[in-house]
């Protein structure tokens, strides 16, 4: 089953009254244990990239491996890029293969998360790429989780959220009904009527931060009260952390893999107990067959170069004129070529792979492909030929 449309997945759970669970990725070991779970149950999963979790050059190491492993599946599966800091790492996140995103700007005054988040959805949905915004403010209460989500909570408001959702164009909207991230101190006080509220104004399917810590009925009455998708990485962390040092005390001078053995596990137990509670188990044909694939798109273009230009000529102008739109958003590579085919019509290629149709006919109308074609290409070349391809 190929990877599918965010929103198409979240629709989908909307309407059927359960929840998608966005798991944290945090490393191979999490990447697995997620990945089984789901195909075990059978259910749709989300994989959720929190910025805050990597460091340098880690996200893009990292991202091939998620996109080959959600290839693969056979269930439905969605990429998130979740709790950006800023627009640049979100179109890298789109660029390295996340097909949603969530920058946070809750923390913001209202009237800028509104035209932040409004250039967010711009940028993405040029893409194709669904955007989740949120509106309240969810903090972190210890540890990781205090730095990274600092300050006190902000409960959203109905009547800001119609204006937010119509002003903004997010596909769906995560809340702060009493939530925190990381771990709960004490028993979380959820304000349900706040959140039948919230659903009943607008349109779009809602979310909840920080589900880690929730019991099974506030799982359950979150839902009934229209909560779509709920992230979760806290737990995962936690039982992970608990089998190492379960590890080392069974065997202080273990070698590494010893003292990780049982991660993935432990990481499965978890994540199949909250897909079955919230329930996705069982319905990865259905959701299949209500959403649309998500395919890359291979713009090709084939050509011969002016009389004259040397192939070296040829290669450093193309590579050098295409520099500026790498930066595209949803162009994910861009190469020129030589052809070695010795009987051949062309002898130049120029391949560029891009997220999705959509973002491929955003990169014909940008002014940086525009103006490559007028002052490098066309300059360059005699004849030449163009395919655009997906997978079939």
């Amino acid at each position: 089953m190929p990877l599918v449309h965010l929103s198409d997945m979240i629709n989908h759970a909307s309407r059927h009254n359960y929840a998608i669970g966005a798991f944290g990725v945090a490393n191979l070991h999490f990447l697995e244990g997620i990945m089984q779970a789901a195909e075990k149950c059978r259910a749709p999963v989300v994989l959720n990239l929190i910025e805050s979790h990597f460091a340098n050059d880690e996200f893009e190491l990292l991202m091939p491996a998620v996109v080959a492993c959600a290839r693969r599946a056979e269930v439905p599966v969605a990429i998130n890029f979740d709790h950006g800091s800023n627009p640049k790492f979100a179109e890298r996140a789109i660029r390295a293969g996340c097909n949603g995103v969530m920058v946070d700007t809750s923390a913001l005054p209202l009237s800028e998360n509104l035209w932040r988040t409004r250039d967010i959805v711009t940028m993405a949905h040029a893409c194709g790429v669904t955007v989740e915004g949120e509106l309240g403010y969810v903090p972190g209460v210890e540890g990781e989780n205090a730095k990274n989500h600092p300050g006190e909570l902000a409960y959203t408001s109905a009547a800001e959220a119609v204006g937010y959702v119509e002003r903004t164009g997010v596909d769906c909207l995560a809340v702060s009904i009493g939530t925190v991230h990381g771990h709960m101190k004490g028993s979380a006080k959820l304000d349900y009527t706040r959140l039948a509220k919230i659903k009943e104004a607008t349109a779009v399917p809602l979310v909840i931060h920080g589900g880690s810590g929730l019991s099974d009925d506030q799982f359950r009455r979150l839902i009934a009260n229209g909560v779509a998708k709920i992230n979760y990485y806290t737990a995962l962390a936690d039982a992970a952390n608990r089998r190492i040092r379960e590890n080392i005390a069974a065997d202080r001078k273990g070698v590494l893999s010893s003292l990780l053995t049982g991660v993935s596990e432990v990481v499965q137990e978890e994540v199949a107990r909250c897909l079955r509670l919230w329930g996705c188990g069982g319905r990865a044909a259905e959701v299949l067959a209500q959403c649309r694939p998500w395919q890359e798109v291979d713009h090709v273009v084939l050509y011969n170069a002016q009389e004259g230009l040397s192939e070296s000529k040829v290669t450093a102008m193309m590579r050098e004129g295409t520099k500026s739109m790498e930066t595209i958003p949803g162009v994910r590579s861009i190469q020129p070529c030589q052809i070695i085919q010795s009987d051949g019509k062309y002898s130049h290629g120029l391949l560029t792979r891009l997220a999705s149709q959509t973002a491929l006919e955003g990169y014909r109308k940008h002014p940086a492909y525009l103006h490559f074609s007028s002052k490098v290409f066309w300059p360059a070349v005699t004849d030449h030929i163009t395919l655009d391809l997906r997978e079939s």
